[in-house]
């Protein structure tokens, strides 16, 4: 039965007690684990670094939940990983392990019986084992080749039954060696990226490389090309504007909005005179390895709606317009 609202009132200021001391109850316990990372850690660390094959991540109940999240944010920041839940493994999901792979192995109690069950088999295989156990004497510690230790001895729970504090521990110290890893394999917002094409994440991370017009979808034309074959090359590629320059040597830029000022200051226009006696002869550009966010910025910043795109070398090798940009979701 519902408490009314007069009840909820006046509980309010103990619920609200009560949410403070779950979330203390937490905060201490990553305290406690912060003192934790040793030597294994490190080694664990190393280990995952120099893998040739894959990072397993095993568990059961909600240490299998917290696995799932450990395994999805080492294989979203540059580590080949798959969380094996422990009692499908023994019939017929063990058979994704190598002895390239190592397992990350959790499990609080360190006995859990579908994870320690596995023990013998992965050893077989020869893949290393890293427990992440509250267990220092548990099965699962004494078979494994690290232990990283989650020292709980008191969850949030007021029956200090359900998995609170230490799932909290489990979760963060998985964040720890992830980030670890990610740092020393030196992985960038772009390699970020390449993982994380869907949704807002990857439209930011995306670079300017990745919606820009190349090759022979790039206009452009020789500095000694007549206005009126600039003029028709611009509009042939409807962005607007076109290179002008010999090859992939950028000189300038003819825009519509140059066209039209030279017709309100004189009626009759050479169309016959060359494009580089009416071009920018600066450009405004990005390189190609630059967040597409990046390419709005500039944009908004110069008032234009176009940029020439360049590599290292400063050689033109695309164009990109807004309109790309918003289609491609990046504002």
């Amino acid at each position: 039965m519902g408490l009314t609202m007069s009840e909820m009132i006046s509980n309010k200021s103990e619920w609200i007690q009560q949410a403070k001391t779950v979330l203390d109850v937490e905060i201490q316990a990553l305290e406690l684990q912060k003192t934790t990372i040793n030597d294994d850690f490190v080694s664990a660390a190393s280990l995952i670094l120099n893998l040739k094959g894959k990072l397993i991540v095993l568990g059961m109940g909600k240490s299998g939940i917290i696995a799932r999240k450990i395994a999805a944010t080492f294989a979203s920041t540059g580590t080949p990983a798959f969380f094996v839940h422990a009692a499908e493994a023994q019939h017929g999901d063990l058979g994704m392990i190598t002895s390239s792979d190592a397992v990350l192995a959790l499990s609080h109690s360190g006995e859990t019986d579908e994870v320690c069950g596995l023990l013998p088999t992965i050893k077989r295989l020869g893949a290393p084992i890293i427990a992440m156990t509250g267990g220092l004497k548990s099965t699962l510690a004494t078979h494994s080749d690290f232990v990283l230790h989650i020292p709980v001895t008191e969850e949030a729970c007021p029956m200090n039954l359900a998995p609170t504090a230490s799932t909290t521990s489990t979760l963060a110290l998985g964040d720890a060696l992830a980030v670890v890893v990610l740092k020393h394999r030196g992985i960038k917002p772009e390699d970020f990226a390449r993982v994380h094409p869907a949704g807002s994440l990857g439209r930011r991370l995306m670079s300017v490389a990745d919606v820009m017009h190349k090759g022979d979808k790039i206009p452009l034309v020789k500095p000694d090309t007549k206005l009126a074959d600039a003029i028709f090359t611009m509009s042939s590629y409807r962005l607007g504007i076109t290179a002008i320059g010999e090859g992939d040597q950028l000189a300038g830029c003819f825009t519509d909005g140059d066209l039209r000022r030279l017709l309100q200051q004189d009626g009759s226009v050479d169309m016959k005179q060359a494009v580089s006696e009416v071009m920018h002869a600066s450009p405004y550009t990005i390189s190609d390895d630059h967040l597409a966010t990046e390419a709005v910025r500039i944009m908004e910043a110069k008032k234009v709606t176009v940029l020439f795109v360049t590599n290292t070398d400063q050689k033109l090798v695309g164009v990109v317009h807004m309109h790309d940009l918003l289609q491609a979701g990046i504002s």
